[in-house]
């Protein structure tokens, strides 16, 4: 498709009226993103005080660890970040006054793992006293969406220079589609510092993804502190582009706070020369630098030292083994791993399978359960652990087949949810669908959801927000919405895709207009709703 073409579509479609799913109006007139599961609206104004209050009257949720009441002053800084609220609300009377958001959680637990429930109920009456908006959800993390959705329909009012909440009641209910929905970030292509990520963290919150992919390591650098061995990280670019465990301690705990998990991937046997910097015999040679030595057992008590280090910071259940892009030429060629081979009887895609059974292994021994790219199901799926996660991206076709083997699957085809591939327009990320070809509903529920890329060959600090936004948002929609209340025709979406992206842009996330493809730039002067 042209670029031209594509800009002119845009723009003749961006405030196309649909009608699906909404009670009380258009769903352009929603402009939350994702859309809910289910939406009423009215049209009448309330006004929210300047001290507007955080109740839990009924709730049995104690807030110990401050997540709520976190979440609640984020809500509030969101809410005043675009401008100075210095209105006063007396005028309207106090029937149209909101005083507080009475939040009501059922459960005690505020455990973030994988398949926890985030459905919530967000209530905003009509005029009345005294007013409160009214929260209700099972757990503090649908608590924390219901705060994002709330946060989408208020609005700034430059009249009154005060907060309104236009078009009440409010009656949303909702829920997510997949429990996982992820976006990767690649911090060896380019270090992404500590600020960076957490900015990244915060945008996911936005749009309702809840799994931080962190490929930490890969060929070109190794970041990380491993205590268990710490000359590993002498592969990083530099003595300042590193994290320590206790920088990802942080990012893990600023995650969960947002109901985010961080899945931490090691890449191997490939994408692992980094780590012979510092140990050179885990290369097969000086010369012949990777895949990892298969044949020294160093190289599996350091894997062994690495997960047993992960497991005391990163709490997913789930931990990123790789397995992709595995070249086994220098096993073939550096005489001693040769000689190994014959001993133990292996050629070499054997032994490809052999080292990515004993990283499971080794995973499973520290509690984890292991994802694996798809090139290891491709060539030897039935002799994976049952609780391997096959983590798609070759292109479509190959989640049925995962399913039908009776593993869980996670969809990121790079034909359409690689965000490093500038050319793929949003409406490609929108019309993605993880369950296509998959009709029997025990297999769909193995499709646990999908992930968006954001590989980092040419991304780095000073242009990752622009790539992920706002195509990411357009696969957290289709990711989060119920399937049949989806546009068949992304352009139908767009005007609220483009208050979206504005909306990111007010909260300082650099998301690029969506008439341009990639991180593109405006073609021309106009109102960031237009773009």
């Amino acid at each position: 498709m042209g670029r031209f073409p594509f800009r002119v579509l845009v723009f003749a479609l961006v405030f196309a009226e649909m009608v699906v799913g909404i009670s009380g109006g258009n769903v352009e007139d929603v402009k939350v993103w994702p859309l809910p599961y289910s939406v009423s609206y009215g049209h009448k104004n309330m006004y929210m005080i300047g001290d507007f209050k955080l109740l839990s009257d009924g709730s049995k949720y104690s807030d110990a660890s401050g997540i709520l009441k976190d979440g609640f002053s984020r809500f509030i800084d969101l809410l005043k970040v675009a401008h100075v609220v210095d209105g006063n609300v007396s005028k309207y009377g106090n029937s149209s006054v909101l005083v507080g958001l009475n939040v009501v959680i059922l459960t005690q637990d505020d455990e973030l793992q994988y398949g926890i429930d985030e459905s919530y109920k967000l209530l905003v009456p009509s005029p009345k006293k005294p007013a409160y908006a009214q929260i209700e959800a099972q757990t503090v993390y649908g608590a924390l969406h219901a705060l994002q959705t709330l946060s989408q329909i208020c609005q700034f009012n430059f009249k009154s220079r005060i907060i309104e909440v236009p078009m009440t009641p409010w009656t949303i209910s909702d829920k997510p589609r997949f429990p996982f929905r992820g976006l990767l970030i690649d911090t060896s292509r380019h270090y992404q510092p500590v600020p960076v990520i957490k900015s990244v963290i915060d945008s996911m919150a936005y749009a309702k993804l809840n799994v931080l992919h962190w490929h930490i390591v890969d060929m070109q650098s190794f970041p990380l502190e491993i205590p268990s061995y710490p000359k590993l990280w002498n592969g990083a670019y530099s003595v300042s582009e590193r994290y320590t465990m206790a920088d990802a301690a942080e990012i893990v705990s600023y995650a969960q706070k947002r109901g985010i998990n961080v899945l931490a991937e090691i890449d191997v046997p490939g994408h692992a020369l980094s780590w012979g910097v510092g140990y050179p015999s885990l290369w097969p040679s000086k010369d012949c630098q990777q895949p990892l030595d298969v044949s020294n057992n160093f190289t599996f008590k350091v894997i062994d030292g690495i997960l047993s280090d992960f497991s005391k910071v990163f709490k997913f259940k789930f931990v990123h083994l790789g397995g992709d892009e595995v070249d086994t030429s220098c096993w073939r060629t550096t005489s001693h791993i040769s000689k190994w081979l014959k001993e133990h009887g292996m050629n070499e895609s054997e032994a490809y399978q052999y080292f990515v059974l004993q990283a499971q292994k080794i995973a499973l021994s520290h509690g984890f359960e292991p994802v694996n790219w798809e090139e290891t199901f491709n060539n030897f799926g039935k002799k994976l652990s049952p609780k391997t996660v096959v983590h798609n991206w070759l292109g479509g076709g190959v989640a049925e087949n995962i399913v039908k083997a009776g593993l869980r699957c996670v969809v990121s085809n790079q034909d359409k949810w690689y965000l490093h591939y500038l050319d793929t327009p949003w409406p490609l990320f929108y019309l993605n669908e993880p369950l296509t070809n998959i009709t029997d509903p025990s297999q769909q529920k193995l499709v646990i959801g999908g992930e968006v890329c954001m590989w980092g060959e040419t991304v780095d600090a000073s242009d990752i927000q622009q790539t992920i936004w706002p195509r990411a948002a357009a696969a957290a929609e289709r990711l989060w919405t119920p399937y049949n209340k989806l546009a068949k025709d992304a352009m139908l979406v767009a005007g609220r895709l483009a208050h979206f992206r504005c909306l990111l842009n007010q909260r300082g996330i650099a998301a690029a207009p969506l008439n341009a493809v990639g991180r593109g730039t405006p073609y021309e002067p106009g109102s960031c709703y237009n773009q």
